[in-house]
């Protein structure tokens, strides 16, 4: 089923470009026979991964046919989007805390959290390096016609970023404050302060703290399972309005950049994360299965908090401690976001290449130092690349009109890049735990359990 399913929807993708009129017709008939057959197949599987590719073939196809009603299903993903808002924070404080204060052992704690930034440094280092070399080698943005200066008006300016703007960030002011400015790293470590305060307790003032954060863990693990069955509409929703809004035109303007960009990816994948698989002894297509559904949602509603709670679970399904998932995973979101990595250095050569300037090698090894330390501040939301982008430019006095012309395909290049950044974290907690001797050690819990099975 799955394979007529495949070659419906390429026949009825080729058809309209080899012929007009009737041709289109069949072809668009012929695609949403494809959808029908993906939904027969995604019936007889109980994971909701099948019915999230269905909902993004289905939601692509929707913004293709008809743009104007796509444009009015944003709602949907963003409610959905709101729901998995509401668990973020609530799930690290707790998670993390637990994993901290249950430990029991903080040089335990110590290990990880340098073993973690070990990591963390090199697999970003190398993601930067590929970057530049791609968009060397393709060099996608020679020759770019830039667009007039009234439309770069209505890009917003951003101040430089320095080591001291990063460094002061990192410690929350107020806790509620970063809650609700999504702030993850700021939670984060309000947590670890917090988890080692009660870590030194004694065990009959610990007890009841942690059995309270050990209980709003498990809820919101259950919470997220009830939301996860909205996963595959908002998927579909979010990819329809995507598609409607920007059309098919705008990749063809700027192709060679989106193939680049993720040509490079592939490059990561297959030259450091499949390689430090491997050398880490993490299953190979154990992993890849593992993290197809938080993968998938990251792709779809390009927002890396969509798909953290479901990497928490699954990996600690996967065989990662829930200790090291609820360390590892959020420090991650700040600190190894492998494709804002790629998309960095890329991107900022690519400005280089269509204002028409040249770097030397000494100053393209200080851009790689200043994006290094620029990339560990971006968050989880949509474009948030985009406007450390922008501030990378300022402290490299690039022009800002290649940057404009980039607008329009930062959506397409944003689904690959937060697809990556969840991929690389899920496989930093699972280098982690093996790198502690901890990996398959622990058993997953009951609620993590059941939702794995739905």
């Amino acid at each position: 089923m799955i394979g007529a399913a495949l070659v419906a929807l390429a026949v009825g993708v080729a058809l309209p470009v080899v012929g007009h009129g009737a041709h289109g017709l069949v072809g668009v008939l012929l695609r949403w026979v494809a959808v029908m057959l993906l939904c027969g197949f995604a019936l007889g599987r109980r994971s909701l991964t099948p019915w999230i590719f269905v909902a993004m073939v289905a939601g692509a196809e929707i913004g293709f046919d008809a743009p104007g009603f796509a444009m009015q299903l944003r709602v949907v993903s963003d409610i959905f989007l709101r729901l998995i808002k509401t668990i973020v924070a609530p799930l690290i404080l707790a998670t993390l805390i637990t994993g901290i204060a249950g430990h029991g052992d903080m040089k335990s704690v110590g290990r990880m959290a340098w073993k973690s930034l070990v990591y963390f440094e090199v697999v970003t280092t190398l993601a930067l390096v590929i970057g530049l070399v791609a968009i060397h080698v393709t060099k996608a943005g020679v020759g770019l016609s830039l667009p007039v200066a009234a439309g770069v008006a209505a890009l917003p300016s951003a101040p430089a970023q320095h080591w001291q703007d990063f460094v002061l960030h990192v410690f929350p002011e107020n806790l509620i404050k970063s809650i609700y400015e999504g702030q993850i790293l700021q939670v984060s470590v309000f947590a670890v302060f917090f988890g080692i305060a009660l870590a030194m307790l004694p065990e009959a003032k610990r007890a009841p703290v942690l059995r309270l954060t050990e209980s709003v863990s498990e809820v919101m693990f259950g919470f997220t399972n009830i939301v996860m069955y909205l996963a595959p509409v908002a998927v579909g929703a979010a990819l329809a309005y995507t598609v409607g809004q920007m059309g098919a035109g705008v990749l063809v303007n700027l192709g060679k950049l989106v193939l680049t960009y993720y040509g490079a990816l592939v490059a990561l994948a297959l030259l450091v994360l499949w390689p430090v698989m491997l050398l880490f002894r993490i299953p190979v297509l154990g992993f890849c299965k593992a993290v197809a559904e938080p993968a998938s949602l990251a792709f779809a509603t390009s927002v890396s908090e969509a798909a953290l709670p479901r990497a928490m679970e699954v990996m600690e399904a996967f065989g990662v401690p829930r200790k090291v998932v609820s360390f590892v995973i959020p420090a991650g979101y700040s600190f190894n976001m492998d494709g804002a990595a790629v998309y960095l250095t890329l991107a900022s050569m690519f400005v280089v290449q269509a204002a028409g300037m040249h770097l030397s090698m000494g100053e393209e090894i200080g851009m790689v130092l200043m994006l290094m330390l620029a990339s560990k501040g971006v968050s989880g939301m949509p474009r948030a690349s985009l406007m450390v982008l922008m501030a990378a430019a300022a402290s490299l006095r690039l022009p800002s009109e290649p940057i404009f012309v980039m607008l329009g395909i930062d959506a397409v290049m944003d689904m690959g890049r937060t697809t990556m950044n969840v991929v690389g974290n899920c496989l930093a907690s699972a280098v982690v735990a093996r790198w502690e001797g901890e990996f398959g050690a622990e058993l997953p819990s009951a609620v993590v359990v059941e939702g794995m099975a739905e």
